[in-house]
């Protein structure tokens, strides 16, 4: 099958647009209460069935979306990382999720520089935000290491408005300074 979008290499991972063969385990993800705790709660198949073809759609109609993340070694679908900005969004993200399986194993730090780099070096993008309930302690250490600060509080679009979420975020200036430190 043909993919829409960029394939971007890392040492340890491909960051790529969603394939067919990645629904089974993107579902299992959205299905896991724990890791769905920050992303907008668990959700049956047929909803995540609904997100990742928006997310995927988002690669089409917009031309960007979140990757899905492949662990090089095994071929596992291991996460979803990148850019993001939905309708209404308030800015633009370069968000990460990825599976229980896989938390703690600095993908998502691994995906997350590549995916500020896309965003700032191709999309063209002048600010990167992330957004991040003030309780996900995880996501708030991995911006931090970015290099991301804590902007103050932010509301999502609906459905999402109630959630409680603050912007951390950046520059393409701050990154461009940075980013040589973070490489891995």
């Amino acid at each position: 099958m043909a993919l829409y979008g960029p394939i971007i290499v890392t040492e340890r991972l491909i960051l790529r647009p969603p394939a067919p063969e990645d629904f089974d385990a993107w579902a299992d993800f959205s299905a896991d209460p724990e890791t769905m705790r920050f992303l907008g709660g668990a959700q049956p198949r047929s909803s995540a069935w609904r997100s990742f073809c928006g997310m995927a759609g988002a690669w089409h109609i917009a031309g960007f979306a979140m990757f899905s993340l492949i662990e090089r070694v095994s071929g596992r679908w291991i996460g979803r990382v990148g850019p993001w900005q939905p309708e209404g969004w308030p800015g633009s993200e370069v968000g990460w999720g990825v599976a229980r399986a896989f938390a703690g194993k600095g993908y998502a730090r691994e995906a997350a520089i590549a995916s500020m780099d896309y965003a700032v070096d191709t999309l063209g993008w002048e600010d990167v935000i992330h957004t991040i309930d003030p309780e996900n302690i995880a996501s708030i250490a991995l911006a931090k290491r970015l290099g991301s600060v804590n902007r103050g509080p932010t509301r999502l679009p609906p459905p999402y408005e109630d959630a409680p979420v603050d912007a951390w975020g950046q520059t393409a200036v701050e990154w461009r300074a940075q980013r040589a430190r973070l490489k891995l």
